[in-house]
């Protein structure tokens, strides 16, 4: 089977190669993609035998060039060429480079029917309507990477949809699970990247302290499986191990249990509709036990912005996704205290309405207007924010 895989130097990436290199022969890579790192695309392209390496900013094209000169490998820049490398012919296509820049991408390999394992989540939030609408119009099968998503995914087999009472979503709680608001105001970068179970980046971990990694996979959820809110709950299971779970009208739990590593959802993903040889297994006798508790509301907002987010549909999840990045980046760079985040986010929501950011995309590029206009509000907001957390 032929791949290829967006944004293949990130965490995401790294565990796919892992599992390509598992059982080689088995699959042909067609090209791989990173956003700056030139000679860690090189060597990784030339490790697996890429055919075409594309690096997303321009100005690192002679870099990656040089890396791969006498190789035979293609080398390519720019966001036209990110969206080339989509459009190969490759049978599965990984989808996870980070942010609004994997739209475009994920959508092209969507256009030609692809099978797309889906691990941006900005496809959905941002655009999830217009992104089911083409994949239901061109064919392609869309196959959830987020663990929690590929557990509703496999779940889902066990019954029919109509028979769904509703499906549940597993949240670590993060680093600041047990933590108190005066304590979660003052934490510090390093506490919120001090994840207890998951290696992840930088964005996606703090998301997951704040708990906005949950509510962004509500709207995901919602998008994936066609839930409405009243379908959907949110769990918190600190232990990580069981990652999703189905009930049906009988009261019968269908849950997907496994160990923390991206590698397992992935490999279901890349093996789809069979099965491949698992990299990481999970031991019950060395779980003293799983534990399960509601999320607090108080301490963590973030769930109750997405969720409104999601009922209000439009252009409302895109609002929100576009202002926690901002929110995210102005934390790590010491410019918003922790709490900030969700406030910031609050406040770019409330700032939304009547500007005309809320619509309901129409297109890829009005997302990425959408988008855009956003960053720019949150910018804006964020000295007010800022002051008013410290």
């Amino acid at each position: 089977m032929s791949v290829t895989l967006l944004g293949a130097t990130g965490s995401i990436g790294a565990s796919t190669i892992d599992l390509l290199r598992s059982e080689p022969g088995r699959f042909r890579v067609e090209a791989v993609t990173a956003n700056r790192q030139a000679a860690a695309l090189a060597q990784l392209a030339r490790d697996v035998g890429a055919r075409l390496a594309v690096v997303a900013d321009p100005t690192r094209y002679r870099e990656l060039a040089d890396a791969l000169a006498g190789s035979g490998i293609a080398a390519a820049a720019g966001p036209a060429a990110l969206e080339e490398a989509a459009s190969r012919p490759a049978d599965w296509v990984m989808a996870a480079i980070t942010g609004a820049a994997g739209l475009r991408p994920a959508l092209a390999a969507v256009e030609r029917g692809a099978t797309v394992a889906i691990a941006n989540k900005e496809c959905l939030v941002c655009a999830g309507t217009l992104f089911m609408q083409r994949a239901t119009a061109r064919g392609a099968t869309l196959l959830p990477v987020d663990s929690e998503h590929n557990a509703i995914f496999q779940a889902l087999s066990a019954g029919r949809r109509e028979e769904v009472t509703r499906i549940v979503l597993t949240a670590s709680g993060g680093p600041f699970r047990t933590a108190t608001l005066a304590e979660m105001r003052v934490a510090t970068v390093h506490q919120a990247l001090k994840h207890p179970n998951w290696s992840m980046g930088a964005k996606v971990t703090i998301d997951s302290a704040t708990m906005m990694n949950k509510g962004l996979e509500l709207i995901e959820a919602h998008h994936l499986f066609g839930f409405g809110s009243d379908k959907i709950d949110i769990i918190v299971h600190p232990q990580s191990i069981v990652h999703g779970i189905v009930e049906y009208c009988d009261g019968s739990m269908i849950a997907q249990v496994g160990p923390p590593d991206m590698r397992v959802p992935i490999a279901s993903c890349l093996a789809w509709p069979g099965r491949m040889a698992a990299m990481a297994r999970l031991d019950f006798r060395q779980l003293a036990t799983l534990t399960f508790e509601a999320p607090d509301p108080v301490r963590f907002p973030s769930l109750r912005l997405a969720r409104a987010a999601m009922v209000a549909g439009n252009g409302a999840p895109t609002v929100l996704n576009a202002a926690n990045e901002i929110a995210v980046e102005a934390f790590i760079d010491g410019r918003l205290g922790f709490t900030g985040i969700p406030a910031l986010v609050e406040m770019t929501l409330e700032s939304a309405h009547g500007r005309g950011i809320m619509r309901e995309p129409i297109d890829v590029d009005d997302a990425i207007v959408i988008d855009q206009s956003t960053r720019e509000l949150a910018q804006g907001l964020l000295p007010a924010v800022a002051r008013k957390a410290s």
